[in-house]
């Protein structure tokens, strides 16, 4: 299926304006009627396609029981011709943080693991366990939960899960202490659909708001309770609290696309903004789209972008879709119809010349669940002004697209690094790299390497690309400070892989104008499906990186033996991985599953590149059968 990303609906009308604002902004239900007649259509239309389907397979059963016996065959024949601050995360955007497993809050790192809470002294040249909560309520099962999200803004720590026994979004607030401790302080539930993604993040904080993205799948059978709705409550385990709805139908936004839940699916994709500054008395606001199902979203400082793609039976012809500009401030959607879909939130740049740049293929769905690691067909780059957005009954022109060279493979990898875009495919060796300036028309390149691409960061204005070729883990560096793409460098890590696919199990840290130390959780041999979510990772591997030139420094190791039982009561696979490099300062550090292992850079030999790391001391916080915490 190629990409026909030449035919499109219509175009923009006139040029890109100076000003970001849209033209023009979606219109919302005028009134709770106006949305309630809507629902009432989507019912009868619901019950209209369930009495065909309950006639069709009457007649289908009379009909095998008095014709003959050659028509069966026939009927087969006929439905097979029709079915067809200092941060210690990994961020896309600076100022975005994004939900993690382990933060920095002043003289402490707090880790979020298996259900857990736990707060480790780093200041004053310490690395001391101080505290240990569950993070979730007092009295709350945790059963049917995952707690996989952490955010802190000033001393208020936010724990997002998700919860089947509960039925949506789960923030859990507490206190950190001067000292370290912690402390419950209340659970909020969001009514929502499940988020997880394998490669996106749930929650975002953007100076004292916090953000949600939410999706509200919409199907026949959830018409009548109107489950789709996203509803709020304060909830503890004595009294659950009552749900309210949060989302005002003059708060639903749409374009003039039909929407039918019997076809293609429909959702209300909601974005939740609450704030922190009071989160004794934290108040939410929510807004949402009517689209398509499948979905794709990313925030830059001042907006949130969701991309809608309709789902298709059959795979036939291009699915509909269409990107949404959902301001933080609060101010009305804005949308432009599409085609195509990003691969994942890297897709999307937000540029400071006021356009937004979107990689798309030409068939997928999303980033969903593994959606982003389904994807298929062309590729092309989308770049549209925002003063380009309106009130979603235009489409992006023509002009806006540029198709791409292709890239044999599935789950591609994109990244924009300074003026660049990459992408790239894992597998072999060969030409599986594509580098362009997406804000130029210069010819697009093929970078060759000796390996495939499994991840793409920046090294300060250039980038390095990770992946395998056969047992060995390769790092590459591309040089981006030309008027071309260029190799600079590659090492060689025998029998490896990576231990963590996030963004966040990767960090650079910048130690001077062109130098800066790289860490990377790895492990002795690749684990893939479900087995990748399971276990420990060995170690963080760090690479010291000069003028690109790139030199491993060692390793921070796990201690070997069999895991520690840890009474796990949540969240008891590491889906949001369990090892990250942490900088800080001078200080090197790698957490390791319930380990923190501190190292020091020191000279070497000059054959051997004239540094490496030395273990300085680790610690374990693992949860014990007895355990009295300690306090400053």
């Amino acid at each position: 299926m190629r990409l026909a990303l030449l035919v499109l609906l219509c175009c923009l009308a006139g040029g890109a304006a100076a000003s970001t604002a849209p033209r023009a902004t979606l219109k919302p239900f005028a009134s709770e009627r106006e949305f309630d007649e809507l629902i009432a259509r989507w019912r009868e239309a619901a019950r209209a396609v369930q009495e065909r389907r309950r006639q069709e397979s009457v007649a289908g059963a009379l009909s095998s029981m008095t014709a003959p016996a050659a028509a069966p065959a026939a009927k087969a024949a006929a439905d097979s011709s029709g079915a067809a601050a200092e941060s210690i995360t990994n961020v896309q955007t600076a100022g975005v943080d994004e939900g993690g497993i382990v933060k920095r809050a002043g003289e402490h790192l707090v880790i979020l693991r298996r259900g857990r809470l736990f707060t480790v002294r780093v200041g004053g040249d310490q690395l001391r366990p101080i505290a240990m909560l569950d993070a979730y309520a007092p009295g709350a099962s945790p059963q049917g939960a995952w707690y996989d999200e952490l955010l802190i803004h000033d001393r208020t720590v936010v724990v997002i899960g998700y919860s089947y026994a509960r039925g949506g979004t789960e923030i859990g607030l507490f206190e950190l202490g001067a000292d370290g401790s912690l402390a419950y302080r209340a659970t909020h539930h969001l009514k929502s659909h499940d988020y997880y993604s394998s490669r996106n993040y749930a929650s975002r904080l953007v100076g004292s708001r916090l953000v949600f993205y939410t999706p509200m799948a919409i199907s026949p059978g959830s018409l009548q309770a109107q489950a789709f709705m996203p509803q709020w409550r304060r909830w503890s385990a004595a009294a659950p609290g009552d749900w309210q709805r949060i989302l005002p139908a003059t708060r639903i936004f749409r374009s003039d696309d039909e929407i039918d839940p019997m076809a293609g699916g429909a959702a209300l994709h909601t974005v939740t903004s609450c704030d922190l500054a009071r989160p004794e008395q934290m108040r939410c606001e929510s807004s949402a789209v009517l689209g398509p199902p499948g979905r794709v979203f990313y925030v830059s400082t001042g907006n949130v972008y969701v991309w809608t793609t309709e789902w298709r039976r059959g795979g036939g012809g291009m699915p509909r879709s269409a990107v949404f500009r959902l301001p933080l401030d609060g101010g009305a959607p804005s949308a432009l119809k599409t085609t195509g879909s990003p691969i994942d939130q890297l897709s999307f740049l937000e540029d400071d010349g006021g356009h937004l740049n979107v990689l798309l293929r030409a068939q997928a769905r999303g980033e969903g669940m593994w959606g982003a690691e389904r994807g298929a067909g062309e590729l092309a780059l989308l770049r549209v002004p925002l003063a380009g957005f309106g009130d979603g009954r235009d489409s992006a022109p023509r002009s806006a697209y540029r198709p791409l060279p292709s890239l044999q493979g599935h789950a591609l990898h994109n990244r924009y690094v300074g003026d660049w875009l990459l992408v790239g495919a894992p597998g072999g060796a060969g030409e599986r790299t594509l580098a362009l300036r997406y804000a130029a028309h210069d010819e697009v390149q093929r970078v060759a390497l000796p390996h495939g691409v499994e991840r793409i960061e920046a090294l300060g204005r250039d980038a390095v690309l990770v992946g395998n070729a056969g047992r060995d883990l390769h790092f590459t560096s591309l040089r981006l400070s030309g008027a071309a793409a260029e190799v600079a460098d590659t090492h060689v890590q025998p029998h490896a892989a990576q231990g963590e696919t996030r963004t966040h199990g990767f960090f650079y840290r910048a130690t001077g104008r062109d130098e800066g130390l790289i860490g990377l959780p790895v492990i002795g041999a690749r684990r893939t499906g479900i087995a990748a979510y399971h276990g420990e990772s060995a170690s963080v591997l760090f690479l010291r990186s000069r003028a690109l030139g790139l030199r491993p420094v060692g390793e921070l190791a796990a201690q070997g033996g069999p895991a520690q039982p840890d009474q796990c009561k949540a969240s008891c696979v590491d889906w949001y991985g369990n090892a990250r490099p942490i900088f800080l300062g001078d200080r090197v550090i790698a957490l390791l599953g319930y380990e923190l292992v501190e190292g020091r850079l020191a000279r070497a030999a000059p054959w051997s590149g004239g540094e490496r790391i030395d273990e300085l001391r680790r610690i374990s916080f693992a949860p014990q059968p007895v355990l009295a915490w300690g306090r400053d």
